[in-house]
């Protein structure tokens, strides 16, 4: 299984950094995940659209999902013959894009896509992967995902405040790809819905992962203090995503 990684900034994106998106691959299946500001064009420097063989959207905040509109303009007017494509999401998402590019019955959103509102309950298998999902502590309705294909797994926060479903998601996980929004330790100015590099590393301990990954860092924070804060009570590997990383899971 690779994980490619299109964007990684929190919020918002810079120009070299564009927000959350990621493509989870395992042989000749690949699965979007997410798609925030910029990653689209990121996207097709790795491969044609029409290649996905499924998008999972973790909720309605525009830092991931606003791309998946560049995505139904390629397939919609571009020239591909892709329909159906399979879009597992948490609850709103779906209501949310259509009612932006005002598609009512009978508009082409509903032939090129495939909706499907996923919570803790769901495990669904897309070629070679298998995905499960729960549900996070956030503002409005999320999920996280767990990918799994030959032995190997990852698990992607989306984001998320400490509780919500995603500590149990990342059990004996290969791979920890966790949102710190939030750098130093957490006091009453800092937003309950959103991680510390320091909580982040604090899961990945009590899960027993190999390794951790953060990203949705936003841009005004220090890549190197969030590392050092989540490697201080996690002790394993820690990275910080950046646009055009390829690990190997």
């Amino acid at each position: 299984m690779r994980l490619d990684v299109l964007g990684s900034a929190g919020t918002y994106p810079t120009a070299d950094r564009p927000a959350s998106g990621y493509v989870v691959s395992a042989g000749t299946t690949h699965v979007l995940c997410d798609a925030g500001f910029g990653t689209f064009a990121e996207l097709t420097r790795r491969m044609d659209p029409d290649q996905l063989d499924a998008v999972v959207l973790s909720h309605r905040h525009p830092d991931h999902c606003v791309d998946f509109l560049a995505l139904h303009h390629a397939l919609s007017y571009g020239p591909y013959q892709r329909r159906g494509l399979l879009v597992f999401c948490a609850p709103g998402v779906e209501d949310r894009l259509a009612d932006f590019l005002g598609a009512g019955e009978g508009h082409v959103f509903f032939d090129v896509f495939d909706f499907h509102e996923v919570g803790e309950t769901n495990h669904v298998t897309v070629g070679s992967i298998d995905l499960r999902f729960a549900v996070t502590s956030h503002r409005v309705p999320t999920i996280a995902t767990r990918f799994e294909a030959a032995g190997r797994s990852l698990a992607y926060s989306a984001d998320t405040g400490p509780g919500g479903g995603y500590p149990e998601l990342c059990e004996d996980a290969d791979v920890m790809l966790c949102e710190a929004s939030l750098e130093g330790e957490r006091d009453d100015h800092h937003f309950v819905h959103h991680l510390t590099a320091t909580e982040a590393g604090a899961i990945a301990r009590e899960a027993g992962v190999q390794k951790l990954i953060l990203t949705h860092l936003p841009p005004s924070l220090d890549p190197e203090r969030s590392r050092s804060e989540a490697t201080s009570v996690f002790g394993g590997k820690v990275a910080v995503a950046s646009p055009g990383d390829v690990y190997e899971i």
